[in-house]
C-alpha cells in the first residue's frame, strides 16, 4: 500500500479537526479553554471519554498482547481482570468523589487539597499530575506515533524526530483557542471513527476466516487463547491483584486526573456527571472485551496463513514470538503488521484512520489539561488581578506551547527506549506516578486529621515512589518469589498515608460536603 496514499489520509483527517476546532473555538476565553464554560453535554462527554480512555495504547497493544506467551501459556483475555477492576473503581469515582468535586465547585480537582490541607499540598498534588500525565500521555504518543512512523514515513525517508513534531504541532493548532470545549467535539468524532475501525477490522477477519463469533471463540478456546484468570498467586498477573489494581489504577488515573475530571467538572449537573461515569465504565468495559476478540482474531488469521511460533531476540532477551513470512508479530506491532501487509487497502486505510483517531483524544486533552493546571494550580493565573484578559490569555498559550516541546522530549525519550510493549510501561509509570495522589486525596478523605503546610508533604510524596521501587525490585527475593505487579500503585499510596499520618496532628476534618 502507498505511503503517500496513506499519508493523504492523515492530513485529509487533520483538516476535518481543524474545522472542528474553528467552529467549536469561536469567541472562546479562559473558561471555555479550562472547563467548557460548564456547559457540555453530558452523552458527549461520556463518549468522547472512551477514546481517551482507550487511546491507541489499548488500540494496539491489548489486541497484541493475546497471543504472547507469557509463563508457558499465552495472556489470551487476561486483561477483562484489570477491565473488571475498573467498574469498581468507576462506581468509586461517581458515587465518592465526584459529589465532592461538584460541592466544592472546582474548576481545578486539586483544590480539594488546598482547601484540607493548605498550599503545599494543593501544589504537590498539581505537581504529580503534571508528572504523571505529562509521562503517561508522551508513552501514548510515542506508541501511535511510532507505528505511523514504522509503515508510512520511514518509506517516505522522514526522520521520527520530524513526524513527531509535526503531529504535535498539529494538536497545538486545534487545541490553542477551545480547550476543553473543542476537546468534547473532537473526542466524540474521533472514538466514533476509533470503534468504527475496530468494527470493521473484526467484520473483515470473520469473514475472512468463514467464522461466526461464537465459532471464533470455539477456535480461540483450542488454541489457548481465551485465558481470563490466572490463579497463579505469586505472579504478576494474579487475578485479586489485577482487578484491585485495576480498581485503583481507574480511581488515580481517572478520580485523581484532572484531564479526565476536567471533562466531567464541565457538565452542568452532578447526576449527569455521573450517568456520564457509569455510561462510560459500561461501554469501556465491553469495547475492551471487542479489542480483545480482536486480539483473538488477528493470531486467528496469522496462524491459518501459516505462521508459527519460534524463538526469537527482543531488547537482548530470548521470547516465543509468532514469525509470519520472516516477520515477527510482536506485541505493539501485531494488529498493524497483519492489517497493512495483508487485509485489503481499503481495510488498512481504515485502520491508520481509526489508529489516528485514537492517538489524538489521549494527546490533545492532556496538553489541554497539563496547560489548566499549570495555569491554575502552580502560576495561579485565574486569580491574577495584575493580568488583564489579554495577559492571561498569553500567558496561556506560552504555556501549550512550552508543553508541547516537554512532550516532544518525552517522546524522543520512548522512542531510545524502544520497548515493545509499551501498556506495561504505562501501568509501571502509573503505579510510581499516581501513588502519592491516591495517599494525599485518601488521606484527605478518610481520616480527620491536619496536615502542617510544610514541605514535608512534598519530601513525603517524593520518598514513597522511591521506597515503592526498592520493594519492587526485592519482592522476589524478600517475599519468596512473589512478584510486584499493578498493586504497586496501592503500595506507594500507602506508604505515603503513613508517611502522611507520621507528621500530622488530631483535628476536625474540614468539611468538604458543603459548597465553598
Amino acid at each position: 500500500m502507498s505511503p503517500m496514499l496513506l499519508f493523504s489520509f492523515v492530513i485529509a483527517y487533520f483538516v476535518i479537526l481543524l474545522a472542528v476546532a474553528w467552529y467549536t473555538g469561536r469567541n472562546s476565553n479562559n473558561e471555555s479553554f479550562f472547563i467548557g464554560n460548564k456547559n457540555s453535554n453530558w452523552m458527549l462527554v461520556a463518549f468522547g471519554m472512551i477514546g481517551t480512555s482507550l487511546s491507541g495504547v489499548t488500540f494496539v497493544s491489548v489486541p497484541g498482547g493475546v497471543g504472547d506467551v507469557a509463563g508457558g501459556s499465552f495472556k489470551g483475555f487476561a486483561y477483562m481482570q484489570v477491565a473488571f477492576g475498573y467498574l469498581i473503581g468507576y462506581a468509586v469515582i461517581a458515587f465518592v468523589l465526584l459529589p465532592i468535586y461538584y460541592r466544592m465547585n472546582l474548576t481545578s480537582i486539586y483544590n480539594y487539597l488546598l482547601q484540607r490541607f493548605g498550599k503545599v499540598a494543593y501544589k504537590t498534588g498539581a505537581l504529580f499530575f503534571i508528572i504523571s500525565r505529562t509521562l503517561g500521555a508522551t508513552a501514548r504518543l510515542y506508541l501511535v506515533i511510532n507505528v505511523i512512523q514504522f509503515f508510512i514515513l520511514d518509506k517516505m525517508g522522514v526522520p521520527f524526530v520530524v513526524t513527531a513534531a509535526i503531529i504535535l504541532l498539529m494538536i497545538l493548532l486545534y487545541t490553542f483557542e477551545g480547550g476543553v470545549k473543542t476537546i468534547v467535539y473532537t473526542d466524540t468524532l474521533q472514538t466514533t471513527l476509533m470503534i468504527a475501525g475496530l468494527v470493521i477490522c473484526v467484520v473483515y477477519i470473520l469473514n475472512n476466516l468463514h467464522l461466526s463469533v461464537g465459532g471464533a471463540m470455539d477456535k480461540m478456546r483450542e488454541v489457548g487463547y481465551l485465558n481470563v484468570f490466572n490463579t497463579d498467586v505469586n505472579s504478576k498477573g494474579f487475578f485479586l491483584k489485577q482487578i484491585i489494581g485495576g480498581a485503583f489504577i481507574t480511581i488515580a488515573m481517572t478520580g485523581l486526573d484532572q484531564e479526565m475530571m476536567q471533562k466531567n467538572i464541565s457538565v452542568k449537573r452532578l447526576g449527569d456527571s455521573q450517568k456520564n461515569v457509569i455510561t462510560l465504565a459500561i461501554v469501556l468495559v465491553s469495547v475492551l472485551a471487542l479489542f480483545l476478540l480482536l486480539g483473538g482474531l488477528l493470531y486467528l488469521f496469522a496462524n491459518a496463513n501459516g505462521a508459527q511460533y519460534q524463538d526469537v531476540m527482543v531488547n537482548g532477551k530470548m521470547v516465543k514470538q509468532l514469525v509470519l513470512n520472516n516477520t515477527n508479530i510482536i506485541g505493539d506491532k501485531a494488529f498493524p503488521s497483519i492489517v497493512l501487509n495483508y487485509f485489503p487497502p481499503a481495510v488498512g486505510i481504515i485502520f491508520i484512520i481509526a489508529l489516528i483517531s485514537a492517538l489524538f483524544p489521549s494527546a490533545d486533552g492532556a496538553l489541554t489539561a497539563l496547560t489548566s493546571s499549570f495555569c491554575i494550580d502552580i502560576i495561579g493565573l485565574r486569580d491574577r488581578v495584575d493580568l488583564d484578559e489579554k495577559q492571561k490569555k498569553r500567558t496561556r498559550l506560552t504555556v501549550h506551547l512550552c508543553f508541547a516541546v516537554v512532550f516532544l522530549m518525552c517522546i524522543m525519550f520512548f522512542y531510545k527506549l524502544n520497548d515493545n510493549s509499551i501498556i506495561d510501561i504505562i501501568l509501571d509509570l502509573a503505579g510510581y506516578t499516581y501513588g502519592p495522589l491516591l495517599g494525599l486525596f485518601a488521606f484527605g478523605i478518610f481520616s480527620k486529621r491536619k496536615l502542617p503546610n510544610t514541605w514535608l508533604i512534598t519530601l513525603i510524596c517524593l520518598l514513597a515512589p522511591t521506597i515503592s521501587y526498592i520493594i519492587s525490585k526485592n519482592a522476589k527475593v524478600w517475599f519468596h518469589n512473589y512478584q510486584i505487579g499493578i498493586e504497586l500503585l496501592i503500595i506507594n499510596g500507602l506508604i505515603t498515608f503513613l508517611g502522611l499520618w507520621a507528621i500530622s496532628k488530631p483535628g476536625d476534618k474540614v468539611d468538604y460536603t458543603t459548597t465553598v
